[in-house]
C-alpha cells in the first residue's frame, strides 16, 4: 500500500507541466512567497525524487528548495508557514536518506530551518488556553514537532501552548468544530484535517501534556469516521473545501492510525477493516486522477472556470494538496497489517452531534447522508447523498446544493436542492430545502440487513410531511405521509462540465 501512495502522488504531480512549475517558481522569485502551495509543490517533488521518480526535475527542485528555505527567513515571511515547515522538513529527511543531493546543500537547508523562531515564523501563535483559535494552531504544533523530531528545533513548550486551546473545539463524539463563530454548520472536511494533524503528532512521537486527550479523541471519533465513509470510499459532504481530490487522503491518514492502534491491540479483524476502508479511498482517488486532464475537484469543468471552488481553493494550491495528504497517510502506513478488501455492507444508522447535524443510513452496499440544519452557503436540508457500492458516485447525488453558494457556479436563478419532500400551495410547489422549512429526525435504527429512519419536514404549522426511509441490498425505499398534495424531488444533473447525460422524465419516473 505504501507504494500505491507514492504512485498516486506522482499522478497528482503530473497535473503540473514543467512549464507550469517553472512559471510558478519565477512568480515566487518575483513576488515572494504568499501562500503554502509553492512549498507544498516543492516538498512533494523532492519526496518523489527521493523515491526514484521524476528525477528530471532535480535541478528545478533544488532551486525551489533554496527559495523556500530562504523565504522562511526574509525576515520570517508569514505565508502559512504553519503548513509548509513540516512538509519541507519531511522532504529534507527523504532527500537525505536517498542521497540524491550533495550533503553540503542539505546542511545549508537544515541550518536555515534550525534557526526558525516559531513565534516569529508562524501567523497564528497561541497565548493561552482561552484563545479562540482553531486548527492553524495545530498545523504550527505539527511543524514544530517535525523540526524537533528531525533534530532541527527544541521548542516543546511552544507545541503544548499551541495545543492548549484546541480541546474546546471537540464535540461529545470527538469530532473537531472548526467554525468558532457558530455552534452549528461545522465543516466535515476540517474535522478530518484537525484530527489528522493530531494523528501525525502522535505518530511522530509526541508525549507532551495533551497526548492522552489527543489519543482518546482519535479513538472515539475513529470508529464513527469508519461508519461515515461511503461504500465508494468517499468522505461525507458538508461545509467548505468539499468535493476536492485531496479530501479522502485525510481519511486515509486517520484510518492508517487506527489500523496501527488495533493491530497493536491484536484486534486484527478491526485493523483489517480500516485497511479495507483505506483501499476503497485509494480506489476513488485513483479513479479521479486517471481522468484527463486531471482536475483538483470532482467535476469536469475546465480548471480556469473554478467551478465548485471557493476563492482560496485554486488549482496551484489544491491540486498538489492531494499529493501532500497522500504522503501524510504514507508516513503512517504499516504494510505488515493484512489488507483484505471487503464489501461495506454493515447496517448503520446514527447521527452526528447537532454541531454537524448529519444522519447516516447504510446497508446492503447503499449509503445515505442527510443534513437537517444545513449551512445555507454550502449545503441544503434533506437527503443529500445516495451512493451504491460499485456505482459511480456521480450517477445520483453526492452532495446537495445551496441557493447562494460560497463557491463558483454559473447557474442562473439558482435554488437549493436535495432529495426532499415538496408540497403544492396556491403559488406552486415548495421544497423542503427552502429556508422556511425545517427538518427533524424522529427515528433512526437498524434491523437485520437493513437500516431505516423517519424524518419530519415542517413547511409551516399547518403543513408537515413525514419521510420514511428504508435501506437494504434491494435499494432505497421512500414513503411519505402528509396532508394535501405532496411530492418528492429528485434532482438530475444535465451537465458535468464534459458530458450531457440523456434524461427521461416519465409520469412517475426519472431515468438518467
Amino acid at each position: 500500500m505504501k507504494e500505491r501512495y507514492i504512485i498516486l502522488m506522482e499522478k497528482a504531480l503530473s497535473a503540473y507541466t514543467d512549464e507550469h512549475i517553472l512559471r510558478y517558481l519565477n512568480d515566487v522569485k518575483t513576488n515572494g512567497l504568499t501562500e503554502h502551495g509553492f512549498p507544498r509543490l516543492t516538498a512533494n517533488i523532492g519526496i518523489l525524487i527521493a523515491h526514484g521518480r521524476r528525477k528530471d526535475l532535480l535541478p528545478l527542485f533544488m532551486e525551489m528548495m533554496d527559495v523556500c528555505c530562504d523565504m522562511f527567513l526574509r525576515p520570517y515571511v508569514k505565508s502559512a508557514n504553519e503548513f509548509s515547515v513540516r512538509e519541507i522538513v519531511c522532504c529534507i529527511d527523504e532527500i537525505e536518506k536517498a542521497k540524491v543531493v550533495e550533503e553540503e546543500r542539505i546542511l545549508r537547508w537544515k541550518q536555515k530551518i534550525s534557526v526558525i523562531v516559531p513565534e516569529a515564523c508562524y501567523d497564528v501563535v497561541v497565548k493561552d488556553e482561552t484563545d479562540r483559535i482553531t486548527n492553524w494552531a495545530i498545523f504550527g504544533a505539527v511543524s514544530e514537532y517535525a523540526r524537533f523530531y528531525f533534530g532541527l528545533g527544541e521548542n516543546l513548550d511552544f507545541i503544548d501552548r499551541q495545543l492548549s486551546c484546541q480541546f474546546q473545539w471537540l464535540d461529545e463524539k470527538g469530532m473537531y468544530r472548526d467554525n468558532p463563530k457558530e455552534l452549528i454548520h461545522q465543516p466535515i472536511m476540517y474535522d478530518y484535517v484537525s484530527r489528522g494533524l493530531f494523528a501525525m503528532l502522535l505518530h511522530f512521537g509526541y508525549h507532551g501534556q495533551y497526548d492522552k486527550q489527543i489519543d482518546n479523541c482519535l479513538k472515539e471519533a475513529g470508529l464513527l469516521t469508519l461508519k461515515m465513509q461511503s461504500p465508494n470510499g468517499e468522505i461525507p459532504f458538508g461545509g467548505r473545501s468539499n468535493q476536492f481530490l485531496h479530501n479522502e487522503a485525510w481519511m486515509m491518514l486517520l484510518f492508517e492510525y487506527e489500523a496501527r492502534r488495533y493491530a497493536e491491540e491484536e484486534k486484527t479483524k478491526l485493523a483489517m477493516t480500516f485497511k479495507s476502508a483505506i483501499a476503497r479511498a485509494l480506489d476513488v482517488t485513483e479513479a479521479w486522477l486517471e481522468k484527463k486532464p486531471i482536475r483538483h475537484i470532482k467535476n469536469r469543468f475546465p480548471t480556469e472556470t473554478k467551478y465548485g471552488c471557493e476563492g482560496y481553493a485554486y488549482f496551484d494550491k489544491y491540486m498538489i494538496t492531494a499529493a501532500s495528504n497522500l504522503y501524510a497517510a504514507y508516513l503512517l502506513c504499516d504494510d505488515s497489517i493484512p489488507t483484505e478488501v471487503a464489501s461495506d455492507h454493515e447496517s448503520v444508522a446514527f447521527q452526528t452531534s447537532y454541531h454537524f447535524h448529519k444522519l447516516f443510513l447504510k446497508s446492503g452496499g447503499y449509503a445515505l447522508e442527510f443534513d437537517t440544519n444545513a449551512d445555507p452557503h454550502y449545503d441544503a436540508n434533506g437527503l443529500g447523498r445516495v451512493h451504491r457500492e460499485g456505482a459511480p458516485s456521480t450517477i445520483c447525488l453526492s452532495c446537495p446544493c445551496p441557493a447562494t453558494p460560497n463557491y463558483t457556479v454559473d447557474v442562473e436563478q439558482s435554488f437549493a436542492f436535495s432529495m426532499c419532500s415538496a408540497i403544492r400551495e396556491k403559488d406552486g410547489w415548495h421544497l423542503g430545502t427552502e429556508e422556511s422549512a425545517t427538518y427533524k429526525v424522529l427515528r433512526s435504527e437498524t434491523a437485520k440487513d437493513c437500516a431505516s429512519a423517519t424524518l419530519l419536514c415542517k413547511f409551516s404549522d399547518d403543513h408537515v410531511v413525514k419521510e420514511h426511509y428504508t435501506v437494504n441490498e434491494g435499494g432505497v425505499s421512500i414513503t411519505l405521509e402528509g396532508d394535501g398534495e405532496i411530492g418528492y424531488t429528485i434532482p438530475a444533473f444535465c451537465f458535468d462540465g464534459e458530458v450531457s447525460p440523456q434524461i427521461t422524465v416519465g409520469e412517475h419516473s426519472l431515468t438518467v
